[in-house]
């Protein structure tokens, strides 16, 4: 099923008063050297500190609510989103991570009240072993990337931002399983050009829109649990076949740089997988023209604030 904008609208509809309409900040001109005109879209400071919940809200009030309540697999931040969307509307939730997953996001899930699985050594185990749950169960299964329910929720960020900057030229968007891009792409439908940006350790969608279909890749690097799903989702790579402009790679030293500056210059906390898109500017891999209106999505917070000092 190829979404569009009028399931991003129902979408919105639907989430409208659970999730926070997110600030943009308009940099100033020629911030960091570059040349286009800057902005920053702060996704990293909706609830649970990312984009995730749009698509949670949406996927779990667009269906009935079986008595096991919802089931997710994630490396942290959908589960964190589907934990809090569950416990927002009284319902149960159990979330599977891999066992590589960071401290303090597991410490994040529980503290939402949901039932907590380590499972695996990455996402795929991860989600075999929610998805045998959920066959027991019954629960629902609100699926990282690759439900349209989740993907029209992710949405609504891009619609959201056109409300905001509606003279936008360019957007970039960090790349993990591609729930978010997608979201994003079918709501523009190239009136916008939207640009993925992936970590070279993990190029899901860039080597699926190599191969002309969604192929297994090994994962690793600093973003990877945040943007380390093995595969592009088959919604995902359907949508960017259509409507995503390209999609650029950055190296680890680019995206902690980009974390960097983000903190260092604008006093904004993002994990690595959030400053990714903003990597592919300071790094070169993406180069506005002048007078180019380019917005880069920061997704994620979800971070230990230590690690920024």
């Amino acid at each position: 099923m190829i979404i569009g904008p009028a399931d991003i609208e129902a979408a919105a509809s639907r989430i409208e008063g659970r999730v926070r309409v997110t600030p943009v900040m308009t940099l100033e001109e020629g911030a960091w050297g570059l040349s286009g005109r800057l902005v920053l879209k702060l996704e990293c400071l909706q609830h649970t500190g990312s984009f995730k919940p749009r698509g949670a809200f949406n996927r779990i009030l667009s269906s009935s609510a079986p008595p096991a309540g919802v089931i997710a697999a994630s490396g942290g931040n959908h589960g964190a989103a589907v934990a809090y969307a569950a416990r927002s509307l009284g319902r149960h939730a159990e979330i599977f991570v891999p066992e590589s997953t960071p401290p303090l996001k597991v410490e994040r899930l529980r503290r939402y009240g949901a039932r907590v699985s380590l499972i695996g050594a990455s996402y795929p185990e991860a989600l075999t072993a929610s998805m045998a749950r959920a066959a027991e169960t019954g629960a629902l299964v609100v699926h990282a990337y690759d439900q349209p329910e989740v993907a029209a929720g992710q949405g609504t960020v891009a619609r959201e931002l056109e409300h905001q900057t509606p003279d936008l030229d360019t957007l970039l968007v960090a790349v993990g399983g591609g729930g978010l891009i997608a979201g994003i792409a079918a709501w523009f439908q190239g009136r916008v050009h939207v640009v993925g940006v992936e970590p070279e350790g993990a190029p899901t969608l860039a080597r699926a829109m190599e191969a002309g279909r969604p192929v297994d890749v090994p994962v690793t690097g600093v973003a990877v649990d945040s943007l380390g799903a093995h595969r592009a989702g088959a919604l995902a790579f359907a949508i960017a076949q259509r409507y995503v402009d390209r999609v650029v790679l950055v190296t680890d030293d680019a995206i902690l740089a980009a974390q960097r500056t983000l903190w260092e210059d604008v006093r904004v906390a993002a994990e690595p997988g959030g400053a990714t898109a903003l990597a592919a500017l300071l790094s070169g891999q993406y180069r506005p023209a002048p007078e180019e209106r380019v917005g880069v999505l920061v997704c994620g917070a979800n971070l230990d604030p230590r690690r920024l000092n």
